[in-house]
């Protein structure tokens, strides 16, 4: 997905969208009165007005009574004035944009409604109505846009301060207010189901164009000042840029950040159709670079480090793509330059890669996840305009159209096991588990554990469906995750009445009775009848932050960022500081307690990064894959 905060964009300029908004909505209010009013599904909304009235019971009547008052015009202002007043009154930091985002909101979309009433007038439901109605037009719902605004606003500028299960826990609920709200409406009499979903868009567009407006970008916010470069050396860098993920204001940001770091000395390359990782190897040719970055979503990611794993060299991720899964379960910010800068900050460590092959495709590497069936027909067909528009969302547009599609006939050997024959609509390999949105489809998954895990999804009907996205709902991103032990382990693991079915190994092979569509990391393959994954232990190094508010030097305290990562756990090995000069492949320390390929004990000195930051010692380094 491009970034959208390209140099000079002038802020408050997508303000100037609001009117265009204020006669879409006119317009389709206009349609819903008019010749609409009468088709499916519109002649049915009084049918859902009569049958809620019929079914209302006290308990409802009073829990609704409750959100009507929270979004209504008094709650609203009151509420919006008084978290306007805390932002201003926030000790040594006053959020003056924040404060700004959040009253533009919530008046611009007031302002789009009371405009839309004096045009658009429709009557309210004929059901018994349990609020008093104001005499403005029932299309849109004023009620749900400003409460979309309210407490829409306040989930953005949570997400953008809270981090991990506390982001999710506290976003969701606010994001759940309006839409109860929208149903208590409906509820009441008050609305009809299409004013509530006006007024739901009516609010989300209003908070969108005023976030692109008036919020900083994370990286203008401010940051500690950047290292010192070394005096006495100049580092070099490889950067491979997708030229359309990567927009020029944010490879501007990327090379006078590298150049802030002491990376004086620059590569670039592009990637192009015929070549995903930008001819990264023949950039390597001669002296070796210090740092490879890499700026795109997963499949530039995957493309890159299939070059660089085993090699030593540490590579960098500014995720610029479309689902950025890799540096989402690595828990990296969502901003690129801003997750450069914390990734020049902090350490490069050593984690797993898998190694896969097939019938057409050659041997090559993933970071994120391989996957047949259902999920890659998802990927195969998602729209390019979509994506570009929507991101990851374009994904989901794409797996509704795969719902229905034929279950495959496959078998699964697990490290050179009995094949185990299954019937599934898709499988997945996975180095890490969690996808968009913290939904854990692999939750035993994580980047430093030394095997993969396989998760085959065959939901029988609607109640499969509902049960398998009712377990992989109830896990809390971020939590602890019970694994597998004895043979359980060396099983399967049956959930959601048999709709998910788990396993895991060092080497798994699939085979399939008819060719499927194939992905890797979000790059779509030819079908093919076979899928072979082997992992390779800590063969890529991945510069990773520090710990959050960690006061030792850089690399000292990695071992504390077990449990960050989305699988459930850090990297347990730490590499050298990210930037300094990598060993030789064959020089790289493997685990602790064991010899490295030339035989002699494991090095458990790191050196210090460029510019006197101290390295760790001590720590287990990762493990290096045989070439």
């Amino acid at each position: 997905m491009t970034n959208s905060h390209e140099a000079g964009a002038r802020p408050g300029r997508p303000l100037l969208w609001l009117p265009v908004q204020t006669a879409v909505v006119v317009a389709l209010g206009l349609l819903v009165t008019g010749p609409l009013a009468h088709r499916w599904p519109l002649s049915a909304e009084d049918g859902v007005n009569r049958a809620l009235a019929a079914r209302r019971t006290p308990f409802a009547t009073v829990l609704t009574d409750g959100a009507s008052l929270l979004a209504s015009t008094g709650s609203v202002i009151a509420l919006t004035l008084l978290c306007t007043a805390v932002l201003l009154l926030v000790p040594h930091a006053p959020r003056w944009r924040e404060a700004a985002f959040l009253a533009v909101a919530v008046a611009a979309q007031s302002a789009v409604f009371l405009l839309v009433t004096l045009v658009v007038n429709r009557e309210r439901p004929d059901v018994p109505h349990l609020d008093p109605a104001p005499p403005t037009s029932s299309f849109p719902s004023g009620h749900v846009g400003a409460s979309v605004a309210l407490f829409g606003g306040l989930a953005v500028l949570a997400s953008r301060r809270l981090h991990g299960v506390r982001r999710h826990l506290v976003a969701g609920l606010l994001l759940a207010i309006p839409l109860f709200v929208a149903f208590s409406r409906v509820y009441r009499g008050m609305h009809h189901t299409s004013d509530v979903v006006a007024g739901l868009l009516n609010g989300a567009c209003t908070l969108a164009l005023v976030a692109a407006a008036l919020l900083p970008r994370p990286a203008e916010e401010a940051a500690p000042p950047a290292p010192a470069p070394s005096a006495h050396s100049t580092r070099r860098a490889v950067v491979v840029r997708h030229p359309r993920a990567c927009g020029d204001g944010t490879a501007a940001r990327v090379r006078t950040l590298l150049r802030d770091h002491g990376y004086a000395e620059q590569r670039w390359t592009e990637t192009t159709a015929g070549d995903p990782s930008g001819a990264l190897a023949s950039c390597l040719g001669g002296r070796h670079p210090e740092l490879v970055v890499v700026c795109g979503g997963d499949g530039t990611v995957r493309a890159c480090a299939d070059v660089v794993a085993g090699t030593g060299i540490p590579l960098a991720i500014v995720p610029c793509g479309t689902g950025n899964l890799l540096a989402r379960n690595l828990r990296l910010p969502t901003d690129p330059v801003t997750a450069l800068r914390e990734a020049l900050r902090g350490q490069a460590v050593g984690l797993d890669v898998g190694r896969i092959g097939g019938d057409g495709i050659a041997p090559t590497r993933f970071a994120v996840m391989a996957g047949a069936g259902f999920d890659a027909a998802m990927v195969r067909d998602a729209s390019a305009r979509l994506k570009e528009r929507l991101g990851w969302v374009a994904y989901v547009v794409s797996a509704v159209r795969h719902l229905g599609d034929a279950r495959m006939r496959l078998s699964v050997r697990l490290d050179g096991g009995a094949p185990l024959e299954r019937r599934a609509r898709m499988v997945v390999i996975g180095n890490v588990g969690t996808l968009q949105g913290g939904l854990p489809l692999l939750p035993d998954a994580r980047p430093d554990s030394g095997r993969l895990e396989v998760v085959l999804l065959d939901p029988r009907g609607v109640t499969g469906w509902l049960a398998a996205a009712g377990y992989l709902a109830s896990r809390a991103p971020g939590g602890r995750r019970r694994r597998a032990s004895g043979a359980e382990a060396a099983g399967t693991r049956s959930l959601a009445h048999g709709s998910l079915e788990y396993f895991g190994a060092k080497r798994i092979d699939l085979r399939f009775a008819r060719p499927q569509p194939r992905e890797l990391d979000g790059d779509v393959f030819p079908a093919g009848t076979r899928l072979t994954a082997e992992v390779e232990p800590g063969a890529l190094r991945v510069c990773l932050p520090a710990p959050a508010g960690a006061d030792a030097p850089a690399g000292a305290g990695i071992p504390a960022r077990a449990g960050a990562l989305a699988g459930a756990g850090a990297p347990a090995g730490a590499g050298a500081p990210a930037g300094s000069v990598p060993p030789a492949p064959e020089d790289i320390p493997t685990r602790a307690g064991t010899p490295t390929r030339a035989g002699t004990p494991v090095r458990t000195d790191v050196p210090a990064r460029a510019g006197g930051e101290g390295g760790g010692h001590g720590h287990r380094d990762a493990r290096t894959a045989a070439q």
